[in-house]
């Protein structure tokens, strides 16, 4: 039987997990493909041991070998929180994962009756902030200058979401 040539194209199925101190080296290695500044397993091993920090993983269904395609990492402090980093594999980007972990950590403040949630980003990661913009997110300051990029610096558009009714 003769393989069709892009079978390693077709649309692979992730789960949302909870991330776990095990997935240091996993998320830094991810971290590492999207960020020009990326943490170290070290960081997020010191993040995933403070009670206060939470975060998931999308792993492939089936799979649990495969490298997670993608992961976000929150802090909840009282009834605000913040997204501390999140960050989809190059390989696994425009499946909706970012979505997915969004929407996962979403539920869980949902769950701890979080007020609201706040989050930095890229003014140049387009696809990034219009995805926090459809879930709501609206921005509450900027930062000029702070991500360094290939040709300077950007700004970080500080965004939150209140997540009660009525705020």
């Amino acid at each position: 039987m003769i393989g069709f040539p892009f079978d390693n194209l077709r649309p692979r199925s992730f789960v949302i997990e909870p991330l776990a101190r095990a997935d240091a080296a996993a998320i830094a290695n991810i971290h590492g493909l999207t960020f020009r500044q990326p943490w170290s397993d070290e960081d997020f091993h010191a993040l995933l041991v403070d009670e206060n920090v939470f975060g998931f993983v999308a792993r492939e269904e089936g799979n649990r070998r495969a490298q997670p395609g993608g992961f976000v990492l929150a802090r909840l402090v009282l009834d605000e929180a913040e997204i501390l980093t999140i960050a989809v594999a190059p390989a696994a980007q425009r499946r909706g994962l970012g979505r997915a972990l969004m929407d996962a950590i979403l539920r869980h403040l949902h769950n701890a009756r979080a007020s609201m949630l706040f989050l930095e980003v890229d003014e140049l990661n387009g696809p990034a902030v219009a995805l926090y913009r459809r879930l709501g997110f609206k921005q509450v300051g900027k930062r000029p200058g702070y991500y360094e990029t290939s040709s300077g610096r950007s700004s970080a558009l500080a965004m939150r979401r209140d997540l009660k009714p009525g705020r």
